[in-house]
């Protein structure tokens, strides 16, 4: 348990019981002071005494039952990911169109599969490139998992490099040559400057020329541009990141877990 959660939990209870004691002291009128007393203490004065006391009551039982605290803030945790949760359904229904149904983005695995993943992902990731071996086998083995790759360079220069490269070459050569440096990139551990990206599409037999001359298009810059603009809309600040029917899932997800979310999502 994080130290927000701990004071989250602290919070929850401390202002829980404020308020029923609140409540207690305005629905209950107190006993009526002697004529002595109403002289010499006033309102205000009596309140404060109240609550001073109120709050070491509260310590008091903190400190002696401290196992509350995780037990608040794990109600607390669940609760925020139901909202979580709820949330990110809303999302995906709001930008279904441009998720699911996006021209410029490629489209691979079975085109009429029962289960569609959208990954947001990045050249320069780590986590990205140890993910990719593993959506790879999710897709080849399942047999009915439509896949569809969001171009997401959030990483700095290069990864927008990367990415002109990838969208270029889609535009310029099709999806066939798109997937080839896809995968090419995903594994490569050289620098991601356009010299560097040419040889390696040459190595791989496609027209590198092309591809370089057509990365500054304006119809690349729309592709990135609205790829940004779709994960700021979808609440996705780093990658990978996956849409999987109904659900967001924020970074790397072993192939076995991502194997029970197609099955639940199925069941």
């Amino acid at each position: 348990m994080n130290r927000t959660a701990i004071l989250t939990g602290i919070g929850v209870i401390v202002a829980g019981a404020a308020l029923t004691s609140i409540v207690t002291r305005e629905d209950t009128p107190p006993p009526a002071p002697a004529a002595e007393e109403v002289s010499q203490v006033q309102p205000e004065a009596t309140g404060a005494m109240d609550d001073a006391a109120f709050g070491e009551r509260v310590r008091n039982y903190l400190m002696q039952n401290p196992e509350v605290i995780f037990e608040a803030a794990a109600v607390m945790e669940q609760r925020q990911q139901e909202l979580q949760i709820a949330n990110d359904a809303e999302l995906i229904e709001t930008h279904a169109e441009a998720l699911f149904s996006d021209e410029n983005s490629w489209v691979g695995g079975n085109p009429d599969g029962d289960v569609t993943i959208v990954e947001f992902m990045d050249y320069r990731c780590g986590y990205c490139r140890r993910a990719f071996p593993e959506v790879e086998e999710l897709i080849a083995s399942d047999g009915n998992i439509r896949l569809i790759i969001k171009e997401f360079p959030i990483l700095g220069a290069q990864s927008e490099t990367a990415a002109r490269f990838a969208i270029a070459a889609k535009q310029q050569l099709g999806d066939e040559a798109y997937k080839t440096v896809h995968d090419a990139m995903m594994t490569y551990k050289g620098d991601m400057a356009v010299p560097a990206l040419t040889s390696l599409a040459e190595d791989l037999g496609l027209d590198a020329e092309a591809i370089a001359a057509h990365m500054d298009d304006a119809s690349v810059t729309e592709v990135i541009d609205a790829n940004r603009a779709l994960g700021r809309d979808m609440q996705i600040s780093g990658t990978p990141s996956f849409i999987m029917q109904d659900q967001i899932l924020r970074g790397y997800v072993p192939l076995e877990d991502m194997q029970s979310i197609v099955e639940d999502v199925r069941g």
